[in-house]
Protein backbone atom coordinates (compact mmCIF):
# COMPACT_ATOMS: atom_id res chain seq x y z
CA UNK A 1 0.00 0.00 0.00
CA UNK A 2 1.71 3.38 -1.53
CA UNK A 3 2.86 6.13 1.44
CA UNK A 4 0.59 8.93 0.47
CA UNK A 5 -2.86 9.44 2.21
CA UNK A 6 -5.64 10.40 0.57
CA UNK A 7 -9.36 10.71 2.33
CA UNK A 8 -11.38 9.88 -1.27
CA UNK A 9 -9.52 6.90 -1.26
CA UNK A 10 -8.92 6.10 2.54
CA UNK A 11 -5.35 4.53 2.15
CA UNK A 12 -3.54 3.32 5.20
CA UNK A 13 -0.81 5.57 4.88
CA UNK A 14 1.06 7.66 7.65
CA UNK A 15 -0.58 10.81 8.02
CA UNK A 16 -1.43 13.66 10.51
CA UNK A 17 -5.09 12.97 9.98
CA UNK A 18 -5.53 11.50 12.53
CA UNK A 19 -3.98 14.22 14.87
CA UNK A 20 -6.23 16.95 13.42
CA UNK A 21 -9.52 15.61 13.62
CA UNK A 22 -8.94 14.42 16.96
CA UNK A 23 -9.79 11.29 16.71
CA UNK A 24 -8.99 8.59 19.58
CA UNK A 25 -7.39 5.40 18.33
CA UNK A 26 -9.78 2.34 18.33
CA UNK A 27 -8.07 -0.85 19.49
CA UNK A 28 -7.42 -2.87 16.50
CA UNK A 29 -9.71 -5.83 15.51
CA UNK A 30 -9.35 -8.72 17.61
CA UNK A 31 -7.40 -11.63 15.73
CA UNK A 32 -6.50 -15.11 18.01
CA UNK A 33 -3.81 -17.46 16.97
CA UNK A 34 -6.55 -19.57 15.85
CA UNK A 35 -8.78 -17.11 14.21
CA UNK A 36 -8.86 -17.12 10.01
CA UNK A 37 -5.98 -15.32 9.19
CA UNK A 38 -7.39 -11.53 7.52
CA UNK A 39 -5.02 -11.97 4.50
CA UNK A 40 -7.92 -14.29 3.05
CA UNK A 41 -5.55 -17.87 2.92
CA UNK A 42 -7.52 -20.49 4.33
CA UNK A 43 -5.01 -20.81 7.48
CA UNK A 44 -5.09 -19.80 11.11
CA UNK A 45 -3.45 -16.53 11.86
CA UNK A 46 -0.69 -18.22 13.84
CA UNK A 47 0.40 -20.54 10.74
CA UNK A 48 -0.28 -17.48 8.19
CA UNK A 49 1.16 -13.98 8.68
CA UNK A 50 1.53 -14.19 12.16
CA UNK A 51 4.32 -16.31 12.46
CA UNK A 52 5.60 -12.83 10.12
CA UNK A 53 4.70 -10.85 12.52
CA UNK A 54 6.25 -12.41 15.71
CA UNK A 55 9.69 -13.03 13.82
CA UNK A 56 9.38 -16.57 13.97
CA UNK A 57 9.82 -16.54 9.88
CA UNK A 58 10.37 -14.79 6.98
CA UNK A 59 7.90 -14.20 4.26
CA UNK A 60 9.75 -16.38 1.67
CA UNK A 61 7.65 -13.94 -2.01
CA UNK A 62 6.73 -10.75 -2.31
CA UNK A 63 3.09 -11.81 -2.07
CA UNK A 64 3.55 -12.86 1.22
CA UNK A 65 5.21 -10.03 2.16
CA UNK A 66 2.12 -8.27 0.61
CA UNK A 67 -0.18 -10.79 2.35
CA UNK A 68 1.47 -9.90 6.00
CA UNK A 69 1.89 -6.52 5.45
CA UNK A 70 -1.85 -6.15 4.54
CA UNK A 71 -2.67 -8.57 7.71
CA UNK A 72 -0.57 -6.00 9.51
CA UNK A 73 -2.56 -3.17 8.49
CA UNK A 74 -5.94 -4.68 9.64
CA UNK A 75 -4.27 -5.75 13.33
CA UNK A 76 -2.52 -2.49 13.54
CA UNK A 77 0.96 -3.81 13.71
CA UNK A 78 3.28 -0.64 13.46
CA UNK A 79 6.71 -2.21 14.15
CA UNK A 80 5.89 -5.08 11.74
CA UNK A 81 4.90 -2.61 8.86
CA UNK A 82 8.31 -0.44 9.98
CA UNK A 83 9.99 -3.68 9.78
CA UNK A 84 9.42 -4.55 6.27
CA UNK A 85 9.61 -1.42 5.30
CA UNK A 86 12.54 -0.43 2.56
CA UNK A 87 14.68 1.93 4.87
CA UNK A 88 14.77 4.67 2.03
CA UNK A 89 10.88 5.08 1.78
CA UNK A 90 9.87 3.93 5.70
CA UNK A 91 8.00 7.03 7.31
CA UNK A 92 8.76 7.73 11.16
CA UNK A 93 6.00 6.04 12.30
CA UNK A 94 2.15 5.03 10.92
CA UNK A 95 -0.90 6.44 11.93
CA UNK A 96 -3.94 4.30 11.78
CA UNK A 97 -6.95 5.24 11.34
CA UNK A 98 -9.72 4.60 14.13
CA UNK A 99 -12.48 4.82 11.66
CA UNK A 100 -10.93 2.29 9.15
CA UNK A 101 -11.36 -1.61 9.14
CA UNK A 102 -10.02 -3.58 6.97
CA UNK A 103 -12.36 -6.62 5.25
CA UNK A 104 -10.65 -8.15 2.48
CA UNK A 105 -7.56 -8.79 -0.18
CA UNK A 106 -7.59 -10.16 -3.38
CA UNK A 107 -4.17 -10.65 -4.84
CA UNK A 108 -4.32 -9.68 -8.62
CA UNK A 109 -1.12 -9.85 -10.31
CA UNK A 110 2.95 -10.51 -9.36
CA UNK A 111 5.64 -10.32 -10.95
CA UNK A 112 8.62 -11.73 -10.22
CA UNK A 113 8.59 -12.01 -6.46
CA UNK A 114 9.82 -15.58 -5.73
CA UNK A 115 12.90 -16.82 -3.96
CA UNK A 116 14.70 -16.68 -7.44
CA UNK A 117 14.35 -13.03 -7.76
CA UNK A 118 15.28 -10.00 -5.48
CA UNK A 119 13.01 -7.80 -6.65
CA UNK A 120 9.14 -8.54 -7.34
CA UNK A 121 5.91 -6.38 -7.72
CA UNK A 122 2.13 -7.16 -6.80
CA UNK A 123 -0.86 -5.85 -7.98
CA UNK A 124 -3.83 -6.08 -5.23
CA UNK A 125 -7.41 -4.46 -4.13
CA UNK A 126 -7.95 -4.34 -0.92
CA UNK A 127 -11.72 -3.94 0.61
CA UNK A 128 -12.75 -1.48 4.13
CA UNK A 129 -14.92 0.30 5.76
CA UNK A 130 -14.56 3.67 6.69
CA UNK A 131 -16.86 5.46 8.72
CA UNK A 132 -19.17 2.74 8.04
CA UNK A 133 -19.31 2.86 4.35
CA UNK A 134 -17.25 0.38 1.86
CA UNK A 135 -14.85 1.03 -0.19
CA UNK A 136 -11.54 -0.44 -2.00
CA UNK A 137 -8.40 0.79 -2.90
CA UNK A 138 -6.32 -0.98 -6.33
CA UNK A 139 -2.50 -1.07 -5.59
CA UNK A 140 0.70 -1.97 -7.64
CA UNK A 141 3.52 -2.27 -4.59
CA UNK A 142 6.89 -2.62 -5.56
CA UNK A 143 8.85 -5.25 -2.81
CA UNK A 144 12.91 -5.96 -3.07
CA UNK A 145 14.81 -8.46 -1.18
CA UNK A 146 17.30 -7.10 1.50
CA UNK A 147 19.75 -9.03 3.33
CA UNK A 148 17.70 -12.41 2.53
CA UNK A 149 14.14 -10.66 3.79
CA UNK A 150 11.96 -8.99 0.93
CA UNK A 151 10.79 -5.71 1.83
CA UNK A 152 7.56 -3.20 0.60
CA UNK A 153 9.62 -0.42 -1.24
CA UNK A 154 6.72 1.65 -2.74
CA UNK A 155 3.47 1.75 -4.71
CA UNK A 156 1.32 3.30 -6.93
CA UNK A 157 -2.19 3.26 -7.20
CA UNK A 158 -3.76 1.96 -9.91
CA UNK A 159 -7.49 2.07 -10.80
Amino acid sequence: MSRRTSARRATPRPTSHNARSGARPQPAPEVRADTPCPCGLPAAYAACCGRFHTGEALAPTAEALMRSRYCAFAVRDEPYLLRTWAPATRPRSVDFDPAMRWTGLEILDTTDGTLFHTTGTVTFAARYTHQGEPGALRERSRFEKTDGAWVYVDGTFTD
